[in-house]
């Protein structure tokens, strides 16, 4: 049985008897092959089934034009509309977009730098796992001039651009909002403090209690990564005994709803009992009972903010100094049932009697 050779572009030129020149031209649009000597050429292209060598060609003019991503999971709201706000703006200008997870593994990160590093990414994009605090694995793309921008979960001072949440008043304002519904004992579940989000947001907190007096209770503050199977051990220990707490503010949507979950499983009402606040702004805390106050960290916007800044970087000559910048992307309270009741919904969205 032979071996099946991959055709070239030399292959197509003895079949249409056109030069190899022609038909390199006619494959790449060239304004000076007509429209019917290029149609022709693509036609039989296909035919052949002739696949254009772009590393091949990316080697000659030091361009590959792929940006790399890099994110935790894939599977979650916020990360997926980032990723694919970014595709969809780099693909307007001519690049692919090679999306990488690192599942929260820190030595999975470590090898997909090297992964992207060895593919000759043009530029790359991360946004770091849970327990990355030695970046130095990306040391490879500053040192050798290949643009980088953290994104969400980031560094601090590492040189690069910067583009993150503000998460500080974000969890400053949920905190603020439930005081404000009368909470005076505010449990808070966080990630882990290794991560950046969680020291800012857990700063919010703190900040937020002091401007109301409140005293910080330790033992009302949990840190671990943000599962429905953490969250539910966590509800187990919040309540053992009493008193409850009238207000648990999660750091993320998942947490949240597993809150929900347990209040219902021991008879407490929310918002009437305890109320409950989300971040992320997950859809799924639009459509659950009671629909949960959250907040919107405007993914769109940062997904256009950091493909904004990977064009630009690419638009640089690779002798500009390299220097630390950080963009803010803003936070917005969405607030619903969780914290506001139903009545107090209906008559924000103006369904309430009349």
């Amino acid at each position: 049985m032979s071996k099946r050779t991959e055709k070239t572009i030399v292959d197509i030129a003895e079949e249409l008897s056109l030069s190899v020149s022609t038909v390199s031209r006619a494959l790449n649009d060239n304004p000076n092959i007509s429209a019917r000597t290029k149609e022709r050429v693509k036609k039989m292209a296909r035919k052949l089934g002739y696949r254009p060598n772009t590393m091949a060609a990316g080697l000659r003019n030091n361009k590959s034009k792929t940006i790399g991503l890099v994110v935790p999971r894939i599977s979650m709201f916020f990360p997926a509309t980032i990723s694919t706000v970014i595709q969809n703006k780099l693909q307007e200008h001519g690049y692919n977009l090679l999306i990488c997870q690192s599942n929260d593994s820190y030595e999975q990160e470590i090898a997909l730098a090297d992964t992207l590093y060895s593919a000759r990414v043009d530029a790359l994009a991360v946004s770091t796992t849970l327990y990355t605090t030695d970046f130095s694995h990306f040391d490879v793309f500053n040192d050798n001039n290949i643009p980088l921008v953290f994104f969400d979960r980031v560094p601090k001072d590492y040189g690069v651009k910067v583009i993150k949440g503000d998460d500080y008043l974000g969890g400053f304002t949920v905190t603020q909002h439930l005081i404000e519904k009368g909470c005076k004992d505010i449990v808070h579940i966080s990630g882990p403090l290794t991560c950046n989000l969680y020291v800012e947001r857990v700063a919010g907190y703190k900040s937020a209690l002091r401007k109301y007096k409140i005293p910080f209770n330790k033992s009302r503050i949990f840190y671990h990564e943000l599962t429905r199977e953490n969250a539910w051990q966590t509800c187990e220990k919040i309540f053992a005994q009493k008193p409850y707490p009238d207000g648990i503010f999660a750091a993320n949507d998942t947490t949240a709803i597993t809150i929900l979950e347990y209040c219902r499983k021991i008879n407490l009402r929310v918002p009437e009992d305890i109320k409950v606040t989300g971040y992320s702004n997950d859809p799924r805390a639009e459509i659950i009972t009671p629909s949960i106050t959250s907040v919107d960290q405007c993914p769109a916007m940062m997904g256009e903010r950091v493909a904004a800044a990977l064009l630009a970087l690419l638009q640089q000559p690779k002798s500009t100094p390299k220097k630390y910048s950080e963009e803010i992307i803003p936070i917005k309270l969405i607030t619903r049932a969780s914290t506001e009741g139903p009545d107090v919904v209906l008559k924000k969205q103006g369904k309430g009697k009349g």
